[in-house]
């Protein structure tokens, strides 16, 4: 990197750490610290090799160097075995229940274990020993279609729901058991205000009684996708390092990508995704467009709510548009995301377009397997987290996770003395 007046910023940044942990540790003042941030003086050489060397992919506390250990449970397909280990993880146990999301998963990444299926059935000691617990508990019991739809049928919801509802206290008596260094829950935005907002104080009544340390956030992932996508992020430590979601950066929704940049170019300037493009051009294949019946019943529907003053109806999208959320249901009938097309019926997002909605397909990435049918596909990319979004929330959290940030010098014990150590001054870069 060339040598400038950013430099200095841009190591502390890296490496997670204030001006001020930076005095902690190093002993050195305030006002010397600042002189290095604008350049007016140059640390030694031994303070700027250790930041150096923190500012690189670091471990959890003492993991060793092969890096920090976490389980997936209800794994899906895994976005957020995806995120974590493009910070350094390594997954050492998988559960999800669902057949063909297994099948997905093992499509797509190597497992050299085996996967777990009904989390209730499986003992926490049978469960190797890790650092950080992800879990995307089943969110169908707290969101606001399930809840409406339960309703309507006279059934129970959230903790009521006997058969998802109440897996969330599956991962409590795992983290309990385990007491891992940390771990990542996410869930629907609607779990923050579930009946009146009982559900919420329950799970935060019980990670308090865990003593764990803990904060949330509910994240758009139109930052990150063309797609208006919230989902609440628990996030929590076994030891009080100071984590809070309120530095974290998001950014600039309206500077967001566009559809455009997620659907088929259909002009022959991207390769053929067959079943879902076709011919030299790879046009998408027509089984995508809506049929006349099926158009025109959504349309009807549509009208029929707006009469009555609801919402309910189709989402008509163009390529410079964003999208609403795909949800698992979007097999059905496409309605929350129909994409215009010129003389014909709108059309439904293909699998692959999904894949790359959600954050599984990433422009120069190898391209996500999609080993099951079309309705299986749309299922689980609409259950599935924004790959994106965890992966910011990862990079966010692992300063914490290695430990460096909020501890003081006392804490810092694998850092030496800086101002005990007679060393030759000299310039860094």
């Amino acid at each position: 990197m060339a040598k400038n007046s950013k430099q200095f910023t841009y190591v502390r940044e890296k490496a997670g750490l204030s001006i001020q942990d930076i005095s902690n540790i190093t002993g050195y003042s305030l006002r010397t610290v600042y002189r290095w941030e604008n350049n007016e003086t140059k640390p030694k050489k031994i303070i700027w090799d250790q930041l150096l060397k923190i500012s690189e992919p670091v471990t959890l506390y003492n993991v060793n160097s092969d890096g920090f250990k976490f389980i997936d449970l209800f794994a899906g397909i895994g976005g957020m075995r995806m995120a974590f280990e493009s910070v350094g993880g390594k997954c050492v146990f998988t559960s999800e229940w669902n057949k063909f999301s297994r099948q997905t998963y093992l499509a797509n990444f190597e497992c050299d274990h085996e996967i777990a299926g009904d989390i209730t059935q499986i003992k926490a000691e049978d469960i190797p020993e890790h650092d950080v617990l992800l879990a995307g508990f089943p969110c169908q019991p707290f969101s606001i279609a399930g809840v409406s739809k339960k309703n309507a049928l006279g059934l129970p919801h959230g903790f009521g729901c006997k058969a998802q509802g109440t897996l969330f206290f599956d991962v409590a008596r795992i983290i309990d058991h385990h007491r891992p260094k940390a771990f990542l829950l996410e869930n629907v935005k609607n779990l923050e205000r579930h009946d009146k907002g009982k559900t919420f104080s329950i799970i935060k009544e019980t990670l308090d009684e865990l003593g764990y340390h803990y904060d949330w956030k509910v994240i758009d992932a139109k930052s990150w996708r063309p797609q208006h996508r919230e989902r609440i992020f628990i996030a929590g430590f076994r030891e009080d390092c100071g984590f809070s979601f309120d530095d974290m950066h998001i950014p600039e929704p309206t500077n967001g990508p566009k559809l455009e940049s997620i659907l088929h170019s259909e002009n022959g300037s991207e390769e053929a995704y067959p079943p879902y493009t076709i011919g030299a051009k790879a046009k998408v294949s027509g089984k995508y467009t809506l049929s006349d019946h099926l158009w025109q019943y959504l349309q009807k529907y549509a009208e029929k709510h707006r009469a009555k003053g609801n919402g309910f109806g189709f989402g008509l999208v163009k390529p410079d548009d964003i999208s609403r959320t795909l949800s698992a249901r979007y097999y059905k009938d496409g309605s929350e995301i129909l994409v215009r097309q010129s003389r014909k019926n709108p059309r439904r997002l293909t699998p692959r377009e999904c894949a790359r909605l959600i954050g599984f397909d990433k422009q120069g990435d190898k391209r996500f397997i999609i080993p099951v049918s079309d309705t299986q596909a749309y299922k689980q990319f609409g259950n599935a987290v924004v790959v994106d979004v965890v992966e910011a929330v990862a990079s966010y959290m692992r300063p914490y996770l290695s430990g460096y940030v909020g501890l003081n010098k006392s804490q810092l014990s694998f850092l030496p003395s800086f101002r005990k150590q007679e060393r030759v001054v000299s310039n860094y870069g």
